[in-house]
């Protein structure tokens, strides 16, 4: 018997949704599969059917993120058009960012993110080969990482071309530059 694409996808999605729900409450140690199972509506055999356990199923939420954001990166040239999709990616995956970037979420993804998404496009805002440039970078990506969690954790309360202005005005200008 032939398994049909669409009720596939559609167990694999609510298996993703379950442990994404469950990851932005606690740490992915915590998460068992029999729980994902139960609270998804299967049985521990079909969540086995699409992933070998809890770390394969985040190693799955991780890679699809980053190609989903190489995929919007690619249709972009411009560095503001980036950012702008990438801050527009929290709202269109807010599930899964908010469980990877939340409380629980592991910082090892957070640095992939980081390295490959969002360093290259602060560039002109820190000096060139500087033995200060890593830590500028740093902060600068660390305050936008900051940022996006609190609107999320504030039921994204600015519009997201207002809070991406805000970022980018941080970034560039400081504190003091801010009305």
């Amino acid at each position: 018997m032939k398994k049909q694409p669409e009720i596939t996808n559609k167990t694999r999605q609510s298996l993703v949704d379950v442990f994404c729900e469950l990851y932005s409450q606690k740490p992915v140690e915590k998460i068992t599969v029999q729980e994902i199972a139960n609270k998804s509506g299967y049985n521990r055999s079909t969540f086995y059917q699409y992933f070998t356990d809890v770390y394969d199923l985040l190693s799955f939420i991780e890679n699809d993120i980053l190609d989903y954001i190489r995929e919007k990166v690619k249709k972009t040239e411009q560095i503001d058009a980036k950012s702008k999709d990438i801050l527009l990616l929290f709202e269109e995956k807010e599930l899964y960012l908010t469980a990877l970037l939340g409380d629980y979420g592991n910082i090892r993804f957070t640095d992939k993110l980081k390295n490959e998404f969002f360093s290259d496009g602060l560039d002109h805002c820190v000096p060139k080969d500087n033995a200060m440039t890593p830590y500028l970078l740093e902060f600068n990506i660390s305050t936008a990482f900051s940022l996006i969690r609190l609107w999320q954790r504030r039921q994204k309360d600015l519009p997201p071309d207002q809070l991406f202005h805000l970022i980018d005005t941080l970034v560039n200008s400081g504190t003091s530059s801010v009305k």
